[in-house]
């Protein structure tokens, strides 16, 4: 093996373990930012009630704040995020 080769490798390692600890850095990150006083699972999600389709949830929020189930286009859901803001959404 040449020292290029070495070199090569050691980079390789450097950056893998790098993005390793970046990745784990941003999702510590967005669940400290998105810290609410809302009940939660095992896994951090957060359980509401989602009103569009009438059943108890478990669900991560996003980068924004928003459950990952939202959906832009349906009223339900807009409701559902300003009721989360505000902290007054229905839980379990």
């Amino acid at each position: 093996m040449t020292d290029g080769d070495r070199l090569a490798r050691f980079l390789q390692t450097k950056l893998k373990d790098a993005g390793r600890q970046y990745e784990q850095v941003r999702r510590e990150f967005q669940l400290g930012k998105y810290e609410t006083d809302l009940p939660t699972d095992d896994q951090g999600r957060v359980r509401i009630v989602c009103r569009r389709h009438a059943e108890k949830r478990a669900v991560g929020l996003d980068g924004d704040g928003r459950p990952t189930c939202y959906d832009a286009d349906h009223p339900d859901c807009e409701s559902c995020v300003d009721d989360i803001d505000e902290e007054r959404i229905e839980t379990w």
